[in-house]
């Protein structure tokens, strides 16, 4: 990789003394010179000077159009709470046991707590606790991530976008991908 640097600053060196080069020879020229094109930098007008062909040549040739980087796609960073709802996921099938927080088993709060433990962030251990933490966030501006309230607190689940979430909902039921509105939720909180 360092070769790669070292032989793209040695282009631009060139490109650069080339210009500077060019600039000591060049001579006044009527108005309509032509242009000064850097591939891969742009095209440019210098008023007055006429740059020599031999110049424009020795400019393309220190720095051919595919010297530079191609663009990289870099894609969004994800949020703690799209973090954890991705731990989550992972866990779709995993057992309920009542007061289990993982690795193996778990269950609502349990889940949870695991999840962000995932993603680096320490929350409450029961969904009651989760439910004062965190700051709220109405229902209709759920984003993932964000940890669900239902049956007045006394059960929690990771909202997963669509409008689902991601729960350990009770004995003998697996941690699994169920509707938000199949149970009635009291609030949200973001983490």
């Amino acid at each position: 990789m360092a070769t790669t640097s070292t032989t793209r600053s040695v282009r631009r060196a060139l490109a650069v003394g080339a210009l500077a080069a060019g600039a000591l020879t060049v001579t006044a020229a009527p108005a309509s010179a032509d242009p000064v094109t850097v591939p891969g930098v742009g095209t440019f007008d210098i008023p007055g000077v006429a740059v020599p062909p031999e110049v424009q040549a020795m400019i393309d040739q220190a720095v051919p159009p595919n010297a530079l980087p191609a663009p990289v796609d870099v894609a969004p960073l994800q949020s703690i709470g799209e973090q954890a709802l991705r731990a989550a996921e992972s866990k779709i099938g995993a057992p309920y046991v009542y007061g289990a927080a993982g690795p193996d088993a778990f269950d609502c709060s349990g889940l949870v707590q695991w999840a962000y433990q995932q993603a680096g962030l320490n929350v409450p251990r029961t969904s009651y606790d989760q439910a004062s933490a965190g700051a709220p966030v109405s229902l209709g501006s759920l984003q993932l991530g964000d940890v669900v309230s239902f049956y007045g607190g006394s059960h929690s689940g990771i909202y997963a976008g669509g409008g689902n979430v991601v729960h350990a909902s009770t004995s003998g039921q697996p941690v699994k991908l169920a509707p938000l509105s199949s149970m009635p939720a009291d609030g949200a909180v973001r983490f």
